[in-house]
């Protein structure tokens, strides 16, 4: 089955002009054309737009998504290098993800601080209280927030 732009967008659930984009950077050199210039799109195209939207979540640049394209392209002699592209994002990812991880961490006792705050009518209770007193899994975040501890454990 052939898909133009647009139908190809909606099963993406993206615009059109997404896929344009796309095409005007260079990543869909798999993509036919008609005699008149008009995209064609075929089913197996779709994983192909599905992994470059992918890597553009995953925080790729335009550039090695292209790159990425090139070498596939270009078949198995690349497997090596594709690999180690995606190994070396797996590795940014997991460091975003131990941020976030992190960052909620921090927002789940601001939750809990004013939580308390808000039962007691003042701030002054929570923000007073020994470290004993507040819950266990947030009492690193706190003594981080207040300079008592780093997040790798160094004072």
């Amino acid at each position: 089955m052939i898909y133009t732009v647009g139908e190809m967008a909606q099963k993406l659930g993206v615009p059109a002009s997404t896929l344009r984009y796309y095409d005007k950077e260079g990543l869909l050199p798999f993509v036919e054309r008609s005699s008149g210039g008009i995209r064609m799109f075929r089913e197996n195209d779709f994983e192909w737009l599905q992994v470059i939207r992918c890597m553009k979540k995953a925080g790729m640049s335009i550039k090695d998504i292209r790159q990425y394209i090139e070498l596939s392209m270009q078949g198995d002699d690349t497997i090596d290098t594709r690999l180690e592209m995606f190994r070396h994002q797996r590795e940014v990812l997991t460091q975003q993800i131990q941020q976030l991880q992190h960052t909620l961490e921090t927002v789940e006792y601001k939750c809990w601080f004013y939580e308390a705050a808000k039962a007691a009518g003042t701030v002054n209770v929570p923000g007073a209280m020994a470290d004993a007193d507040v819950p266990e899994q947030f009492r690193a975040i706190r003594q981080e927030l207040r300079g008592q501890k780093m997040p790798n454990g160094e004072k």
